[in-house]
């Protein structure tokens, strides 16, 4: 039996077939080199006519990808019935049939940062510039394609989130208004009258001129700490006339300088240490809150154990 004749038959008609779709392959390339021409003329005449536009950055930016992403179909489809004849796009269409499925699923990581990077970009809300955190990365928003989202952090550091996290997860917009709120915790001492506390660090607020002045300041007694009655004070900042990092240095620092005007003590954490013997302790007057304070050497407490007898520096 001859076993090359047929095999040798078959090499030549692909041979042949393939020689005879290199003319329709040309073509089809001609057609994709159109295409990516088309693509940008297209892209530019949408670029200006948007640019004359009071659209918001990103919608400019998606409806130049919609129109590239649009043409380059319309192009690769036509690309494909010049290179394989017969071929049409309502036949692919029907030859896919329950393979759709799959490639769906295959193709999944792809599409659903594609359509969720569409939505974001058609939120109100959310625009190239703002101020936001995301999944636990804040900063500002330099880029939002079809698939990711750049937020440059204010460290320096340039971070990339897939549209799909963002659109799925909440998302702070600092930005969103210029007036924030921000708020500090000021502890006194428990022998402190408190009225007048809460007056003096109102009045060391209400002084900046970098705090609004039509949004109240709010100074609340909060908690009872371990050695300090804790204040909640809360004042708003224009944020786009004042660093908000500055504003809140110049809140700390006025409301030390006015409590200590004000002789008010703002008391170190009191801590109790357990020994295992007696210490020997040397008087060395009297402490802020009024009791006697102590002195302890160190070479006294080398080796010493905690145990259940109560030591404390501040008696």
């Amino acid at each position: 039996m001859d076993l090359i004749t047929p095999i040798q038959e078959q090499v030549e008609a692909m041979i042949i077939g393939a020689a005879s779709i290199i003319p329709n392959l040309i073509l089809a390339l001609v057609v994709v080199i159109f295409t990516w021409l088309l693509a940008k003329f297209a892209v530019r005449i949408a670029n200006r006519m948007t640019g004359k536009t009071h659209l918001r950055t990103d919608l400019k930016n998606l409806t130049a990808t919609l129109v590239r992403v649009f043409i380059w179909i319309f192009g690769l489809l036509i690309a494909a019935a010049v290179a394989i004849p017969g071929f049409t796009p309502a036949g692919m269409i029907a030859g896919l049939g329950v393979g759709a499925l799959a490639i769906g699923f295959a193709f999944q990581d792809i599409f659903e940062p594609f359509l969720a990077g569409v939505l974001i970009m058609l939120r109100d809300k959310m625009n190239i510039g703002d101020y936001i955190e995301a999944d636990g990365i804040d900063g500002t928003m330099e880029q939002i394609t079809l698939r990711e989202t750049h937020i440059r952090q204010f460290s320096g550091e340039l971070t990339i989130l897939p549209n799909s996290m963002i659109f799925k997860n909440a998302v702070k917009i600092f930005s969103e208004r210029p007036q924030r709120r921000f708020q500090l915790m000021v502890g006194v001492a428990y022998d402190t009258d408190l009225a007048h506390a809460e007056k003096v660090i109102r009045d060391a607020v209400e002084s900046l001129e970098t705090v609004e002045k039509d949004k109240p300041v709010d100074v609340r007694a909060d908690t009872f700490g371990g050695s300090s009655i804790d204040f909640l004070v809360r004042w708003w900042v224009n944020t786009e006339t004042n660093s908000l990092f500055m504003v809140h240095h110049e809140v700390v620092l006025a409301i030390k300088n006015a409590l200590d005007k004000a002789g008010i003590d703002i008391p170190f954490p009191i801590v109790t240490n357990m020994f295992a013997e007696a210490l020997p302790v040397e008087g060395k007057g009297k402490a802020a809150g009024g009791g006697t304070r102590f002195q302890l050497r160190s070479d006294q407490i080398n080796g010493a154990a905690f145990a259940d007898r109560p030591f404390s520096l501040c008696q």
